[in-house]
């Protein structure tokens, strides 16, 4: 269960009062203001709801699954959530009512 880039634009629309061309153009430019902060290897806080950011991924050892073999996994950068406090304790308030 989840919602895909159409439906997160009508849900924006429908909380907002936004029509969806509105909300996908809002949805469009978070999206591009979030890649572009990380690409110049900046971070993105939202307070309560969590933080973007890069982190470096150092190089390592890794396994060929099909072979066996030992190969060299190159050092890179990746993208990472940390999520908010708040976040955080909405999601798990969720999880235990949905455990009763």
């Amino acid at each position: 269960m989840g919602l895909n880039k159409s439906q997160l634009i009508g849900a924006i629309a429908s909380k907002t009062g936004l029509t969806k061309v509105q909300a996908s153009k809002a949805l469009n430019g978070v999206v591009d203001a979030i890649t572009n902060e990380l690409a110049k290897g900046g971070s993105v806080r939202l307070i309560g709801f969590g933080t973007f950011s890069v982190r470096e991924r150092s190089a390592r050892s890794g396994k060929n699954p099909r072979t066996g073999s030992t190969i060299k996994i190159p050092a890179k950068k990746v993208a990472k959530f940390k999520p908010g406090k708040q976040l955080s304790e909405i999601v798990s308030a969720k999880q235990k009512k949905g455990k009763k």
